[in-house]
Order: C-alpha cells, then sequence, then structure tokens
C-alpha cells in the first residue's frame, strides 16, 4: 500500500502543510496515510524519515525510522545490501502529528544530506547540533523529544518539509550522484 514519492518540481512541496485536527488524528483516514507512509519509507532503499506531503498529501504528519537514533556515525552504516534489506524491514517508525521545533541549539555543523523527493542529489546543510520537538503522536499523545546527531537532523529536514523547504534551498556542495 505504498504511495510514490513526489519529486520536487510537484508544487504539493512547496506549500505549507495543514495541521491535523485533533479529533482526526485517531481516524481511518490518519491511520491509514500513516500506514502508507511507513509502507513507502520502508519500500525506499535509503530513506530514515518520511512527510505526508512526499506522498501527495498536504497534511502536517511525517516519520522517522528509530534507525536515525541507531546510527549515530557513518561507520554504523550496514553496506551490505541484503543485511540492510533486513533491518529496514524490522524498523520501527515515530510517529510526529503537527511537529513544532521549539529548541534549536546555537551551534550548528555542516552535515551530508539528500532526500527521497529529490533523487540522486546531495549536499551539505548547517543544521542545529541539538532539537527539541513538541508533536502529537498516532494516539494524539503529546510528545516532547529532545535529539542531537542524526535524529537532530532528520526532526529538522521533515520540519522542513511541513514549511514548503526542500534541502536543496539551504544546502552547500550539491552535487549529482552518477546512475548506477
Amino acid at each position: 500500500m505504498q504511495h510514490k514519492i513526489v519529486q520536487k518540481t510537484d508544487p504539493i512541496l512547496r506549500k505549507r502543510a495543514e495541521e491535523v485536527l485533533p479529533d482526526q488524528i485517531k481516524s481511518r483516514k490518519i491511520k491509514d496515510i500513516i500506514h502508507k507512509m511507513s509502507a513507502s519509507l520502508r519500500a525506499s532503499s535509503n530513506g530514515i524519515g518520511l512527510a505526508a506531503p512526499q506522498i501527495g498529501i498536504p497534511l502536517a504528519i511525517f516519520i522517522v525510522s528509530e534507525e536515525a537514533i541507531v546510527v549515530k556515525k557513518e561507520s554504523d552504516i550496514i553496506y551490505n545490501e541484503d543485511e540492510k534489506e533486513k533491518r529496514r524491514k524490522r524498523w520501527k517508525h515515530f510517529v510526529f502529528i503537527n511537529p513544532r521545533l521549539i529548541k534549536s541549539s546555537r551551534k550548528k555543523e555542516l552535515m551530508p544530506e539528500g532526500c527521497l523527493s529529490v533523487d540522486g542529489i546531495f549536499g551539505q546543510v548547517r543544521r542545529a547540533k541539538q532539537v527539541t520537538v513538541e508533536a502529537l503522536d498516532e494516539n494524539s499523545r503529546m510528545l516532547r523529544v529532545g535529539a542531537s546527531g542524526l535524529f537532530a537532523q532528520v526532526l529538522q529536514h521533515e520540519t522542513d518539509h511541513l514549511n514548503g523547504v526542500l534541502f536543496i534551498d539551504k544546502a552547500e556542495n550539491l552535487e549529482k550522484l552518477p546512475n548506477e
């Protein structure tokens, strides 16, 4: 039940996502959207986060794979495709509905970044090293999540999506990857 991930030319990626009304969070519609997002993220070979606009749905929802917490540094990344695929199917996805970035560290770091909606292009984006995000989860419970490293980077990247911003708007040293 995965959805096609829309690419950078789709106008939906440039619009501010609409908030989900609190009484709709537990609805079948929202549960289906989250399920489609999870299926789409699992089907991608290298994504660790996905915002609803990336599957053509203009709502303020994003998911992040727990892989963003577990993988702390380049040496933790698995390059063996079979092992990577097995692990990908087991990662849980954290759900963020109507998220707000409430705190960002002053310390910023230039980090390598790509995007499922900007296929084949990578660059470096200056991101806060630590952030705190408030959101609702899929059960309407308030979350307050503090993050650093890759997890903080993904939270900022996905929040940008909900504000109509793509990483290429902020990136330095953009480069196109050779077709495999």
